[in-house]
């Protein structure tokens, strides 16, 4: 990577770029001609540049990030079969798909889809201790069952600019907005306008050390970003949406709830678009308790689709 400031923020954001396309397209074919074009450097070099800034071989990336969403397909879609999945998650056969998910997971598909959560949480925990991923903040699998009221949405596009956190999620989080997201919102002047925020990787099911969170801020119409500001649109389109108010454990398990509880109930599955906290101008938040409100998004399509 470059010891230029400039030249280091415009190859980030090309790799977040590459990023985004590998999880909207994780269903098809993935060529390292068109990856290195949306990364803007040659694919003699894409590897090195992959591998620098995500610590990860191309290769093994794409195979974790799409055993990871078919391990959640899995348990979300009951009536889907392992061949639909398999395919969906850009695996070309049902055998090849099982060897794969066995290697990682320790259980067939089929096991992994009738295994309770906390049996799937252990073999995630064991994954976990091999890598020397030890961490893990907050409740994973919760017994939550709260009254959700959930409601669906058309969501408009929206144009954010962001800062990015790499690491376990929890208080971390919380962590992450306090010093340096809301500091980085004064300094631009960006503090009074509508926030969100992406996860956009499972932590039951991917290494807290690899897992990433995007602090992201509406920008204004007519709002000119510096060159050295990450920007991307959020995706339109059809949510899933429930009112949260609460603290940082309880917005867990509300995550937890919706794609233990609700998702698998509801007639709805998740799509390649990302899910977030939506926190409008008047978002409530009380510094002293650490209580705040949210909506909690969840992108949506019908299951035959």
């Amino acid at each position: 990577m470059s010891r230029h400031p400039a030249a280091r923020q415009r190859q980030q954001r090309h790799v977040h770029a590459v990023l985004r396309h590998i999880d909207r397209h994780l269903d098809q074919p993935l060529d390292l001609v068109a990856l290195a074009a949306v990364a803007h450097v040659s694919p003699f070099h894409f590897h090195r540049v992959f591998r620098a800034w995500t610590g990860e071989n191309l290769g093994d990336y794409l195979s974790r990030r799409r055993l990871t969403l078919a391990a959640c397909w899995l348990c979300n879609e009951p009536a889907a079969s392992v061949l639909t999945l398999a395919l969906r998650a850009g695996f070309a056969s049902g055998e090849a798909f099982s060897r794969a998910f066995k290697a990682r997971f320790g259980l067939s598909p089929s096991q992994w889809r009738g295994a309770s959560a906390a049996k799937r949480q252990e073999l995630r925990n064991l994954d976990q201790a091999g890598q020397g991923a030890l961490r893990h903040d907050g409740p994973v699998f919760s017994d939550l069952e709260p009254d959700m009221h959930v409601t669906l949405c058309q969501r408009p596009a929206v144009t954010v600019a962001y800062l990015r956190h790499t690491g376990p999620y929890g208080q971390a989080i919380a962590e992450f907005w306090r010093d340096q997201f809301v500091p980085w919102l004064h300094a631009h002047q960006l503090l009074p306008y509508a926030k969100y925020g992406i996860g956009h990787d499972n932590p039951q099911l991917t290494d807290p050390a690899q897992c990433r969170y995007d602090a992201c801020v509406a920008l204004p119409p007519g709002y000119a970003p510096p060159a050295d500001m990450l920007t991307m649109t959020i995706p339109g389109g059809l949510y899933a949406v429930y009112d949260f108010r609460g603290g940082v454990p309880e917005i867990a398990q509300a995550w937890t709830a919706l794609f233990a509880e609700w998702l698998p109930a509801s007639g709805w599955g998740v799509d390649a678009r990302p899910c977030f906290e939506f926190y409008p101008e008047d978002a409530f938040f009380d510094p002293a308790t650490g209580e705040f409100s949210c909506q909690i998004c969840l992108a949506v399509r019908p299951l035959n689709s």
